[in-house]
């Protein structure tokens, strides 16, 4: 059964969001200011690290840190970790 989550935190001026799609592997798109900036397919499940860059001078590194749900178990967490600072991604309705 394919699910879907939807995680979005805004920071210092830019829009980050994580888009999830799982089955059989888990499909993951970052998206900043609206534009993809990486896309991952895996089957391993467990914490999935993605490295970007906001789009500032000189451009800001960051990670995201996704763990993904368990069947049974813990529910998905997305982190942001950018300038030393880890920031929770709030979960949203996926539309």
């Amino acid at each position: 059964m394919e699910r879907r989550h939807h995680f979005h935190l805004d920071h210092r001026g830019h829009s980050v969001t994580v888009s999830t799609r799982t089955g059989r592997a888990c499909d993951i798109e970052v998206l900043v200011d609206g534009k993809e900036i990486a896309h991952q397919k895996v089957r391993d499940r467990g914490t999935i690290m993605l490295d970007g860059e906001l789009p500032e001078d000189p451009p800001t590194p960051f990670r995201i840190r996704l763990r993904q749900a368990r069947f049974g178990s813990l529910a998905p967490y997305c982190v942001l970790e950018v300038e030393g600072t880890d920031l929770r991604m709030p979960e949203r309705l996926y539309v």
